[in-house]
C-alpha cells in the first residue's frame, strides 16, 4: 500500500490507444491508490515536440510509445533520466540481436512489436484476391486500390514499418517497393489506427500495420488475419522517465509496474494483444492458445533493426514520404494504374517500343527522388536534424521539400503519359 508521501499525479505522454492505457491506468491506480495517472494521447512526433517545448519543471513524467528511435531523439537531447533500477531482471537482454532495454538505462522495453500485413478475409474472398505474405506481394496489380497505409510523419509505428522495409531491402529497392505499394493504396490514412479500423470494417482489403492492431482485432472477432513477412523486425515499445518532471518518484512506480509480471500479464488481454518482453513461459496457463512468440519470430526475422540509423534519417524519411506520396497520392495512383494497364496489355500483345516506354514509366514513378548516396551524406542528414527555431535551415529544408513535391508531380505525370503511350501500342 502506498503512503501519503507518494501522493501526486503522473502524466503519461503516449501514442497508445485508450484500450491499452485504460487497462493500465485502472490496474495501477488500484495497486497505488494515492497516485493518479493522467494520460495525454499524442502521436509520437507530436509527443516529442510537446516534451521538448516545455520548460523543466513543467514536463510530463513518462513517455510511452512504440518507436525506439523516438526515445533516441529524447535521449540525445538530455530529456530522459536513468531508469535501470526499475528494470525487471527476468527480462532477457535481447530479442534477436536487439537490446530490449536501452544499454545506458535511459528507457526500458515494455512490450515487443513486429510489423506486417493485416487483411480482411471476407473482403479478399469477395474480390478474389489472394492473401499476401510478403511486402512485395502488395506491388502486384491485383492489389490496386485494395491497400491502405499511414504516413510515417503521422505515426511512429508506420515510421518503424517503413524503416523496416528500407533497412531490409536497402534504400533504393525499399523506396521503390514503398512507392509501388502506395500507388496501389486506396488511401494514406491520417492516423495509424485508420488502417486497421478500415480493414476491420471492410473499407480496405489489406493494411500495413504493427502486429497488435491485427491480433487485437482478430481476438475481438473481426474477420481478419495477419502475417509477418520475411523482411520484418521485432523491436521494443518503450517507456521512459522524462527529465524535468515534477513527480519522478511516483512515475518510477508506474514504470516498474509496467514491466513487472502483473503489468506484463495485462498485455495478454485480448483488447491489447501485445507481445510481452517477458518470455511466455513466465505466464503459465494465462497465455492464449496460438499467441505469437516474439523471441521465436525474432530468430526468423531478416532485419537487424538499427535504431541509430532510423533516428539519424527520421526527418528525411518522413519528409520524403509526405512530399512524394502523401501529398501526391492521387498522381502516384493514376500513374500506377496506367502502368498496370499497359503491363497487362503488353503481356498479351508484346511490343519492344511499348516495353521501353513502360520501363521509362516505371523508372519515373518508382525511383526515389532522394538517392542512397545523398541520404548517406552526414551534412544532408544534419540539416534535417536542426532545430525548428533555425530559420535559415528551415528555409533550406522548405526549398528542398518544395522541389521534391514538384519533381514527384512531374515524374508521375510523365510516367502516366509514357504508360498510356505503351498501352496504345499494345492495342
Amino acid at each position: 500500500m502506498s503512503n501519503a508521501s507518494d501522493a501526486g499525479t503522473v502524466t503519461v505522454i503516449t501514442s497508445f490507444s485508450k484500450e491499452i492505457t485504460q487497462v493500465y491506468k485502472t490496474a495501477f491506480e488500484k495497486a497505488n491508490p494515492t497516485i493518479k495517472l493522467e494520460i495525454l494521447n499524442k502521436n509520437t512526433v507530436q509527443g516529442i515536440s510537446y516534451v521538448r517545448e516545455l520548460p523543466a519543471g513543467q514536463r510530463p513524467e513518462i513517455f510511452w510509445a512504440s518507436a525506439p528511435d523516438a526515445f533516441e531523439v529524447l535521449a540525445g537531447q538530455n530529456l530522459l533520466l536513468n531508469v535501470s533500477d526499475q528494470a525487471n531482471k527476468a527480462v532477457p537482454a535481447k530479442v534477436g540481436n536487439y537490446p530490449i532495454n536501452n544499454p545506458q538505462g535511459l528507457y526500458l522495453g515494455q512490450a515487443l512489436s513486429g510489423y506486417g500485413l493485416m487483411w480482411n478475409t471476407r473482403y479478399l474472398s469477395a474480390n478474389k484476391i489472394p492473401a499476401p505474405s510478403q511486402w512485395a506481394d502488395l506491388t502486384k496489380s491485383i492489389y490496386f486500390n485494395h491497400v491502405a497505409i499511414s504516413s510515417p510523419s503521422r505515426s511512429g509505428t508506420t515510421h518503424l514499418t517503413v524503416e523496416t522495409i528500407l533497412q531490409g531491402e536497402g534504400w533504393d529497392k525499399g523506396w521503390s517497393q514503398l512507392l509501388q505499394i502506395a500507388g496501389n493504396s486506396a488511401a494514406i490514412t491520417e492516423r495509424s489506427f485508420g488502417v486497421p479500423d478500415g480493414v476491420n470494417n471492410g473499407q480496405f482489403g489489406v493494411g500495413l500495420v504493427v502486429d497488435f492492431f491485427a491480433l487485437a482485432s482478430k481476438a475481438s472477432g473481426f474477420p481478419v488475419d495477419f502475417a509477418y513477412p520475411n523482411v520484418t523486425a521485432i523491436v521494443p515499445a518503450n517507456i521512459g522517465l522524462i527529465n524535468g518532471s515534477k513527480n519522478s518518484e511516483e512515475a518510477k512506480k508506474f514504470i516498474a509496474f509496467s514491466v513487472s509480471l502483473e503489468g506484463q500479464t495485462l498485455l495478454l488481454d485480448p483488447k491489447i494483444s501485445r507481445l510481452p518482453v517477458l518470455p511466455l513461459n513466465n505466464f503459465s496457463s494465462k497465455v492464449p492458445a496460438g499467441y505469437p512468440n516474439a523471441f521465436e519470430i525474432a530468430k526468423r526475422a531478416k532485419v537487424n533493426f538499427n535504431s541509430d540509423l532510423s533516428e539519424e534519417r527520421y526527418n528525411v524519411v518522413s519528409s520524403m514520404f509526405d512530399q512524394t506520396i502523401t501529398f501526391r497520392h492521387k498522381e502516384l495512383q493514376a500513374a500506377t494504374k496506367a502502368i498496370h494497364e499497359a503491363s497487362a496489355a503488353l503481356a498479351k500483345k508484346p511490343s519492344a517500343q511499348g516495353q521501353a516506354l513502360l520501363k521509362q514509366a516505371q523508372d519515373l514513378a518508382f525511383t526515389p527522388i532522394v538517392t542512397s548516396s545523398l541520404v548517406g551524406n552526414k551534412n544532408f542528414l544534419a540539416l534535417f536534424a536542426t532545430s525548428k527555431k533555425d530559420a535559415a535551415a528551415n528555409k533550406e529544408i522548405s526549398g528542398l521539400e518544395d522541389r521534391w513535391n514538384a519533381q514527384a508531380k512531374e515524374h508521375y505525370a510523365k510516367a502516366k503519359n509514357f504508360a498510356e503511350q505503351a498501352l496504345a501500342l499494345a492495342k
